[in-house]
């Protein structure tokens, strides 16, 4: 990291704040320049030793090669797996236990359950295993001690009256499943997940004096639990609390859960005045009060107009079912168009059709989990509830599922494509010049106002700000103007 690079009045602040000791929470809007101001605070604590925390292989290798030489930069995983015992470590590598040999291990036979469409459903032992394996993750993931109830995930198609009986019932596999992962004789594999669970219980201890926590708001119980037990070293926490849209896999509120003083970048260097005003209405409707601030010197063009369709460098839509859905539109528009989804996954969805349409259960992909016929597909897809799934169900109905397993085919390369498709989920931490956002997100009507659930809304939040210069929000205009109280 150069030292000649320019600091901001906040980025000076941030600085200030850390020369003069203690630990400090910074909360930076998206485009906000958060590495930088970590390399910056890098330069200026010369002479102590660091540690760079990031949360995947890529972004530290990045880090690796931006960060001083006194700075190491490590997922917090990777210290993990060097810490524990060598038993445990030489399990990482074997695969791990498919969900109906750890149903049928512990004698898990199908249970029936009601569903949100007043039907009654078989639950696999297939669907029973995976439940427990990631009723273990979810738990590895928290500050718990031990596992819990509530760390067990239940389809939503689940209705509610059977979640808790059905949680309570798979309780003790789970609790087994956690004491044959640790146990030094065992011969299961071991997770990322349990490896850093083992090593947070440990009391372990980071020999370094000051700590950069990137990312902050996507932590989970369990790094934050070993954050707090380095009482020894300075630790710089980052990240953006609107950002943070991991819940489904058991993330926290982690922003919120830090204890320290607070220091914000809120000028974004990614896009100009216009997006950074649309940027700031949406964190407002989460209680914020200090608005994102652009840069004038950037132009950004709002497309509002459905019939105006402007060339895009990146579709963002909020589920796979809708990328699929956009790919097939773009091959059949003559476009050549990326997704970034494998071949495997987009098959997951033939190869699941054609076992409900033969009139057999589909243990993947998830989404088709609790169905027993391909009707039942149908009729849920076209349900307040399910729409999520039309999709997916119009592309089978009107194309047959070899044209799914041809469109996995013609996937290509993002190089020399005309324009890349993605989840929100997986365009977190990119930026294109010109964007579209689709409109397959959540939005409701309660007591005869537009609104969105909170991580629904910070899944749009991010969707708009991967946008430099161009944001096309044409199909979701009629809703923002209803969610932001605006009128024609």
């Amino acid at each position: 990291m150069s030292r000649s690079f320019k600091a901001t009045a906040e980025q000076e602040a941030v600085i200030d704040a850390v020369v003069h000791g203690g630990d400090l929470k910074i909360k930076a809007y998206a485009g906000a320049g958060k590495t930088s101001t970590l390399g910056l605070v890098a330069n200026h604590l010369a002479g102590k030793r660091g540690s760079y925390l990031a949360f995947n292989r890529e972004i530290a290798e990045h880090a690796r090669r931006r960060f001083p030489p006194h700075v190491s930069a490590r997922t917090m995983h990777s210290v993990a797996y060097a810490s524990v015992s060598p038993p445990l470590r030489a399990r990482a590598g074997l695969p791990p236990e498919p969900p109906h040999e750890l149903a049928a291990r512990c004698g898990l036979g199908p249970v029936q359950v009601p569903t949100i469409t007043g039907k009654s459903i078989e639950v696999t032992p297939f669907e029973l295993g995976r439940m427990v394996i990631d009723g273990l993750g979810r738990f590895c993931r928290s500050a718990d001690a031990a596992p819990e109830a509530a760390h067990i995930p239940v389809d939503e198609k689940v209705h509610e009256t059977a979640v808790g009986s059905l949680r309570e019932a798979l309780l003790p596999f789970v609790v087994r499943l956690w004491k044959e992962s640790i146990d030094p004789r065992g011969r299961s594999a071991v997770t990322p997940d349990v490896a850093l669970k083992v090593w947070s219980q440990t009391s372990p201890y980071l020999d370094v004096d000051f700590i950069l926590f990137d990312e902050a708001q996507d932590s989970d119980g369990v790094m934050l639990s070993v954050l707090d037990q380095q009482r020894h070293a300075q630790i710089v926490y980052v990240g953006d609390p609107y950002q943070q849209i991991y819940g489904w896999r058991g993330a926290i509120n982690a922003m919120a859960a830090i204890n320290a003083p607070e220091r914000a970048l809120t000028e974004s260097f990614r896009f100009g005045p216009t997006f950074a005003a649309l940027a700031s209405r949406l964190v407002g409707l989460l209680g914020e009060r200090t608005p994102i601030r652009g840069q004038d010197t950037i132009g950004s063009i709002m497309v509002e107009d459905p019939n105006i369709s402007p060339p895009v460098d990146a579709v963002l839509c909020r589920k796979n079912v809708t990328a699929i859905w956009h790919l097939a539109a773009g091959v059949e528009a003559g476009h050549k168009p990326a997704i970034r989804m494998s071949p495997a996954e987009i098959e997951a969805f033939a190869d699941g059709a054609d076992l409900l349409l033969a009139g057999r259960r589909a243990f993947r992909p998830a989404a088709f989990s609790l169905f027993e016929t391909w009707s039942d597909a149908q009729s849920f897809a076209r349900s307040a509830v399910g729409r999520d799934l039309l999709p997916i169900v119009q592309i089978v109905d009107g194309c047959g599922t070899a044209y799914l397993r041809a469109l996995a085919r013609r996937i290509r390369p993002e190089a020399g494509s005309d324009y890349v498709i993605s989840t929100v989920h997986r365009a977190k931490g990119l930026e294109w010049k010109r964007v579209k956002v689709t409109n397959d997100f959540r939005f409701k009507v309660v007591d005869g106002r537009m609104t969105l659930d909170d991580d629904e809304m910070r899944l749009l939040y991010v969707a708009i700000t991967r946008a430099q210069h161009l944001l096309d929000i044409s199909e979701l205009r009629a809703e923002l103007l209803h969610l932001l109280g605006r009128r024609r």
